[in-house]
């Protein structure tokens, strides 16, 4: 992790529409601005670990991040993935409890951070803010829920084409129509929750069968509709 020597201006920010501060004005802007602090992440590094306190919540600015709970077994589970736009540690910070998950880079992110004290202000100050912070909780939770009980239902042919299918939804496709993340087999594989080499296997398949082309270590979706059917997802046709 790395402060920014230059904080970017939350007027200027390309991303700020999708976030929950996307209705305010640039004059109630100006409380983040004076506020905020900025920080680059390197790909691996933990923006809040599991078990700890919060001190305020983080709006990603670029980025892409996974959302991990630690197993019983030592294994960690994904839970979801967040991006450009999101607002991420704000359930516990708003609970009072310490972070039920903990965030990890997949990429280079930039990342403002906002106290606690500052957060909690304008909350109390924009009723709109609270329904959007309210909003975006329940969503992420039914998200959450759904990937969840479908990975611990599936085969790992089946969790592997479903986990493709959320990575295209969550970070789109690239110019050369790969989805834009770049995973290790290994980062793959244990979002799948299978060792590396049953998911090179299973790559290699999908591959064989044309669902899927690889360019380096992103994937290329070929047949959605077949990788739809692989996933047991047939309603999303």
């Amino acid at each position: 992790m790395k402060r920014c020597e230059n904080n970017v201006n939350c007027v200027d920010c390309t991303c700020r529409i999708d976030s929950v501060f996307g209705t305010f004005a640039s004059s109630d802007l100006n409380i983040l601005n004076q506020n905020k602090i900025c920080y680059t992440y390197k790909k691996g590094d933990v923006i809040f670990q599991e078990g700890t306190y919060p001190h305020g919540v983080f709006c990603v600015r670029s980025g892409k991040i996974k959302i991990l709970k630690h197993g019983l077994e030592g294994k960690d589970q994904l839970i979801r993935f967040s991006k450009g736009g999101d607002l991420i540690g704000y359930r516990a910070l708003l609970s009072g409890e310490p972070y039920s998950s903990s965030a990890v880079c997949l990429d280079e992110t930039l990342i403002c951070f906002i106290p606690k004290d500052i957060i909690i202000h304008l909350i109390s100050q924009y009723s709109g803010l609270a329904f959007s912070i309210m909003q975006r909780a329940c969503h992420e939770l039914g998200e959450a829920a759904k990937l969840i009980t479908n990975m611990a239902q599936k085969s790992n042919r089946e969790r592997l084409a479903e986990m493709i299918l959320v990575l295209k939804t969550n970070f789109g496709l690239d110019s050369d129509g790969a989805i834009d993340v770049k995973l290790s087999r290994e980062e793959l594989a244990s979002m799948v929750g299978t060792a590396t080499e049953s998911l090179i296997r299973i790559l290699s398949d999908f591959k064989e069968e044309g669902l899927i082309d690889t360019i380096g270590k992103k994937i290329k979706p070929l047949n959605v509709k077949g990788i739809i059917k692989t996933a047991r997802l047939s309603d999303l046709i």
